[in-house]
């Protein structure tokens, strides 16, 4: 038990690292090389309607992606374990009144991105590392369709419906870059795990550098120790505590190529630094994921208020 409350001391305090949809740590590991798994996040599990109201993706993982000539373009590790996947992902934001047709000044702008992730993920078991990296290509803007989809599930919710939606951020490109770097720190029995990463993000949508740490704790299998291993049954709980250096922030100071956004935030009242901590229950059976998780985040720009959400996660392998 001391272990256990000496490994949570340590680990909480490393975490440096902010993103909204993350679908490749080790916890969230399937142990499988083809799957299917839907996210969805929504701050109605934090009972909020504001700043990251919403987000969703669908991924799949295929042999035959290793065909994908974007995956050209990824560093690949020599003695490595592959895994080669897509995602359709969608985030939204609103300001806290989003019923007023009127610019919330002082207040996040509404904001909407869709893209298509490429992503690979690289499984060091010698050295005992994980090394994913992604292209994402899409839009921010009306053309994301972000006022269509939350009007519509307001709608059917009975909720109030949004009217802000015409002061949204403006079209514009999204091109992301992105690579995390994830190596385990220690691990005991299959009952506890601990890592640290650091991730980077370059690109139209968001810029930043990342450092962070996880722990995991339950009947679990952790990936770093073995490629042939696969427990029928898992069921664990995580904790994963980030700080960012934001670099640049599309959703919130808009594209870099379209600058007829009606409102912005600018660039000196951008928060430098955020910090969030993230925490959850997966459930994992041979061919089934189940997962969900609530997160917290501090104010991402001076003016603005800290925010909270939620998410579950749902897969199965084939």
């Amino acid at each position: 038990m001391r272990l256990i409350v000496f490994c949570i001391v340590i680990v909480l305090p490393l975490g440096l690292i902010a993103q909204k949809i993350d679908n490749t740590s080790s916890y969230r590991n399937i142990e499988n090389e083809s799957y299917f798994r839907v996210h969805y996040d929504n701050d109605y599990f934090a009972a909020t309607d504001e700043n990251y109201t919403q987000g969703y993706s669908f991924e799949v993982v295929l042999p035959i992606l290793v065909k994908n000539p974007i995956n050209s373009i990824f560093y690949k590790p020599e003695n490595s374990n592959f895994k080669f996947g897509i995602s359709l992902e969608h985030i939204g934001y609103t300001p806290n009144d989003y019923v007023s047709e009127s610019i919330q000044f002082g207040d996040r702008p509404f904001a909407a991105a869709i893209m298509i992730k490429n992503f690979m993920i690289a499984h060091h078991l010698e050295k005992q590392y994980r090394l994913s990296q992604s292209l994402s290509i899409g839009l921010i803007g009306p053309a994301a369709f972000g006022k269509e989809m939350q009007v519509e599930i307001h709608k059917a919710t009975g909720n109030k419906i949004p009217r802000g939606w015409d002061n949204q951020i403006k079209n514009d490109i999204v091109l992301n870059y992105r690579i995390d770097y994830e190596k385990e720190i220690y691990q005991l029995n299959n009952r506890l795990t601990t890592s640290s990463n650091v991730t980077l993000q370059l690109g139209t949508l968001f810029t930043n550098a990342s450092v962070g740490s996880n722990i995991a704790l339950g009947v679990l299998h952790t990936k770093f120790n073995s490629s042939i291993y696969e427990r029928k049954f898992q069921i664990y709980t995580y904790a994963h505590p980030m700080v960012s250096i934001i670099g640049y922030d599309a959703t919130l100071q808009g594209g870099l190529l379209n600058k007829a956004s009606p409102y912005t935030i600018s660039s000196g009242n951008i928060k430098r630094f955020t910090a969030q901590f993230s925490y959850g229950l997966v459930i994992k059976t041979k061919t089934l994921y189940f997962e969900y998780y609530r997160s917290t985040i501090t104010k991402e720009f001076k003016s603005g208020a800290s925010a909270k959400w939620g998410g579950i996660r749902i897969g199965f392998t084939f």
